[in-house]
């Protein structure tokens, strides 16, 4: 028979012992045969269940003074917070948190009484009194909490704390102002610290605290507690916005920036996404854009896909690779141009003249190869073809989070991050291949 002999375990061990059952795939057949007043002391041992980013960080010998817990939708941020402000409250009866959310609503909703709240993390006898009137939790040993909305900035103005939790800061209307009161009344206990459970945007506040070596990150996507979440859920948020911008901020957790001055933006690209590219595609080419030097392993090559039916170019696929020697860019090329039944390949030669041709046919000489050349700028070259992004007449094949980052953050310098834009310049000699030929810059020899 197998089961759980839980109660005098400690919580390291106990947590080995369930994630070997679970990798034997026998953790619902212990769990049935495990007597209930020892499943009872499972459930409440939060060390036990939690995920690696739900648990305070270490100080190692450098002391954090904000926690800021980044994660997709259902990853877990509010248990984390309501755990923390749990063990706060617990370990020190002289404790005085504050609770900050969006608005009143969603701290009571959701901090407090939510399915992840503090009511909910605690058993029964152990409970803090809510007094709703009041805005106010108190802790059997004394230790106590108030709840604030972010849209009452001078609401922080007076009291002081020990500790706080702000709940999905990114969302504040007045996140600057709310965040910049709660700081001056962070003065009580040795060390007051705070939480910050939020999925993330691109606001200056958040930036500025990743920056901070006072605070402590720790990141997760939706996928890290999909234990915890419905099937369904996770099957269709995933199929509908996985790899798109709304899904990235808030499936994967990550910050997506843009900037101003780009060719493209977030929301035009959205615009030109679609499931899957037509099956009647009347020509297919492969783009290369090369390594700048056939020695410096490091660099990119540029490697993206594309396809025309009627009017339209549709983007097929980005494969660009980096740290590979010419002969192994050049087989990742080939390779690609054959699983796609391509027409011919695009390469650019600027950087290395003929052996760029050289390099393709010593891989395979059969494959066409189509040499192009650059005579202006970066940002010349690609402007015609966002302009035919906003016309509607380029779409994505589904998404390419790398290269849509490149063209959102692709400046007048001709550099994506400060970078060379190598998944750029091959998509832009790919849609310039289909669209213009040789009738535009740049000039295509051979289509």
């Amino acid at each position: 028979m197998t089961f759980l002999s839980i109660s005098t375990s400690s919580e390291a061990s106990l947590r080995a012992e369930l994630i070997s059952y679970a990798n034997e795939g026998l953790l619902a057949e212990a769990l049935a045969e495990t007597p209930e007043r020892h499943l009872q002391q499972i459930r409440t041992r939060w060390g036990v269940w939690a995920h690696e980013h739900q648990r305070p960080p270490a100080d190692n010998g450098k002391p954090w003074t904000s926690w800021l817990i980044l994660g997709g939708r259902g990853a877990g941020k509010t248990r984390a917070g309501a755990e923390w402000v749990k063990q706060v409250a617990q370990s020190d009866c002289n404790a005085r948190i504050a609770l900050v959310g969006e608005s009143e609503h969603d701290v009571r909703e959701v901090m407090i009484e939510g399915v992840s709240g503090l009511l909910a993390v605690h058993l029964h006898r152990e409970r803090p009194r809510w007094m709703p009137s009041r805005r106010r939790l108190e802790w059997p040993n004394g230790a106590v909490a108030e709840a604030f909305s972010a849209e009452d900035p001078e609401s922080l103005r007076g009291p002081q704390f020990s500790a706080a939790w702000c709940d999905e800061l990114a969302k504040w209307r007045q996140a600057e102002a709310t965040f910049d009161m709660l700081q001056f009344g962070l003065r009580l206990g040795k060390r007051p610290r705070q939480v910050i459970t939020t999925t993330p945007r691109p606001i200056a506040l958040i930036k500025r605290l990743i920056a901070d070596p006072a605070t402590a990150v720790t990141r997760a996507g939706t996928q890290v507690n999909a234990r915890n979440l419905a099937p369904a859920f996770l099957d269709t948020v995933l199929t509908r916005y996985g790899g798109t911008r709304l899904g990235r901020q808030e499936i994967d957790g990550e910050i997506i920036e843009e900037r101003s001055d780009a060719l493209w933006s977030r929301a035009v690209l959205e615009k030109c996404r679609v499931a899957a590219a037509p099956e009647n595609l009347m020509r297919i080419v492969v783009a290369v854009d090369p390594p700048a030097s056939s020695t410096r392993r490091a660099d990119s090559c540029g490697l993206v896909a594309a396809g025309r039916a009627g009017d339209i170019i549709y983007v097929l696929a980005d494969e660009t690779v980096s740290g590979l020697t010419p002969q192994g860019w050049a087989s990742k090329a080939i390779a690609l141009w054959r699983r796609l039944a391509a027409d011919a390949l695009v390469a650019e030669v600027n950087q290395g003249g003929d052996m760029v041709r050289a390099v393709i046919h010593e891989v395979d000489r059969t494959v066409p190869v189509v040499t192009v050349r650059a005579t202006r700028g970066k940002w010349v070259r690609a402007e015609p073809v966002s302009q035919l992004y906003e016309q509607g007449r380029v779409k994505h094949a589904g998404a390419f989070p790398q290269l849509e980052d490149e063209m959102c953050d692709f400046g007048l310098d001709g550099l994506s991050s400060g970078r060379s834009p190598d998944r750029l310049d091959a998509l832009v000699w790919a849609v310039t291949a289909l669209t213009f030929g040789a009738r535009a810059e740049p000039r295509v020899r051979g289509l």
